[in-house]
């Protein structure tokens, strides 16, 4: 059995998931996991603001706007009058459910909630599709397996045993639906797996079922070696390792959520991107080993924060660094690169919501100095046999651009480098230029 994602703009219009019905009615065994159609979800968070700030008018605005719209798509989708009154009356019960929350008494579990609502309205629209269609299939919400334990992580056992109970019963046939991105929490409550959480689903969904293949569905020929936003000329990659794909999610490559490697790693299944609007095409392969070596693709990340802690008396002393990352522990707040020297660390951070805390408890140690709207730039593939080569390139290509952090050696599948943000494009196609469009590269 196969586990297919599809993102919100595969299923964002009524054409569109005629589409991926089209693409999954087949008579191969499978479960599809669907994100909420496109905009959807920053609409929903749109309503919890306006809830939490007092604003019942504008949130009762959004709903309206947002209910007419799916009323449209009920319309558009379905061509039976049956069917477009079944949608349609579960729409408007949604959206009925969505008016009752209160700006008197909001709180953060309604918050989830509502957010919720964005994946069940796609997954029970397609589901009506598929039974207008005639084509048998079973809507399994994902409230009902998936759950994330009191770190907020995964709890593999409980989704592997509910889950695969769940697809054992008489009642569960054919094309399997279900929602991405949300779950309950260990208390039960409705909660969800984060930004991007529907990519995660799918691999926490093909690691429990141990499936044959992961294929994440969006709306790009797969992995391409440069962010085609800022660079032309770029093209997909057909096959990475597992470690590759990693470095190149996490470090800003947008069609692939960076958590979603892990369980399939871990389970040895392969994860293959596909795009929605070009269905032919082979996507990207991502497998345990790759064949391939030397430089694969570049990405980069935006919204990254430097921070500089100097002391010319406690950087050499025992437990000095091990009292600095203590600091960051403490906020939960991850580091993506660092650099060292006799008087220094400099480190980065993604997430700076807890920014001033940890500035303040670093103050203990040294100078702290912050720089903001920096960018990580990734040079992906694999270095394992010429490391200080892919270096010697990489800087090369940077001579006019000035880097403020280089990073390499702790991995032999990147080398990432700090960059103001005002000179990411400039510096991805430079790296561009001379990476992948000089003769012998």
């Amino acid at each position: 059995m196969n586990v297919l994602k599809f993102g919100g703009t595969s299923v964002g219009s009524a054409q569109r998931i005629q589409a991926v019905a089209q693409l999954i009615s087949d008579d191969q065994p499978k479960i599809v996991v669907l994100s909420a159609m496109s905009g959807t979800t920053n609409q929903l968070i749109e309503i919890t603001k306006a809830l939490y700030q007092d604003k019942q008018a504008d949130a009762t605005n959004i709903i309206q706007n947002m209910e007419l719209n799916y009323l449209m798509v009920c319309n558009e989708l379905y061509s039976t009058n049956v069917w477009k009154q079944t949608a349609g009356q579960f729409v408007r019960d949604i959206f009925t459910y969505l008016r009752s929350f209160s700006a008197l008494d909001f709180h953060p579990l309604q918050e989830k909630i509502i957010v919720a609502q964005g994946e069940i309205l796609s997954t029970t629209l397609m589901y009506y599709y598929l039974q207008e269609q005639n084509i048998t299939s079973t809507l399994l919400p994902a409230l009902d397996f998936m759950r994330v334990d009191k770190d907020r992580e995964p709890d593999y056992f409980y989704i592997q045993q509910n889950l695969n109970r769940l697809l054992a019963a008489p009642t569960t046939q054919g094309i399997i639906i279900t929602q991405g991105f949300i779950c309950r929490n260990v208390h039960g409550q409705i909660d969800n797996l984060l930004r991007g959480g529907s990519d995660y689903s799918a691999a926490l969904i093909g690691a429990a079922i141990h499936a044959n293949e992961i294929q994440i569905w969006t709306d790009i020929d797969g992995v391409h070696n440069n962010d085609p936003r800022y660079v032309t000329g770029t093209h997909a990659i057909r096959q990475l390792s597992f470690d590759e794909a990693a470095e190149l999610a996490y470090f800003g490559a947008k069609i692939l959520h960076p958590s979603s490697i892990a369980p399939a790693k871990k389970t040895d299944i392969p994860v293959r991107l596909k795009n929605t609007l070009n269905p032919t095409d082979e996507g990207t392969l991502i497998i345990r080993d790759s064949t391939t070596t030397g430089i694969r693709a570049i990405a980069a990340k935006d919204d990254i924060t430097a921070i500089k802690i100097q002391s010319s008396h406690m950087l050499l002393a025992y437990g000095f660094v091990k009292k600095v990352f203590e600091v960051f522990d403490n906020w939960k707040t991850p580091i993506d690169m660092i650099a060292t020297s006799e008087v220094a660390i400099s480190l980065t951070i993604d997430d700076t919501r807890h920014l001033a805390e940890i500035k303040k408890e670093l103050a203990r140690y040294g100078t702290i100095e912050i720089e903001e709207k920096l960018s990580i730039i990734c040079v992906t593939g694999n270095f394992k046999h010429d490391t200080a080569g892919v270096v010697a390139q990489v800087v090369n290509a940077l001579t006019d651009i000035p880097l403020h952090m280089i990073s390499y050696g702790a991995s032999d599948h990147s080398v990432s480098l700090l960059v103001a943000g005002e000179n990411k494009q400039r510096a991805l196609v430079a790296l561009h230029n001379h990476l992948f469009n000089t003769p012998n590269n």
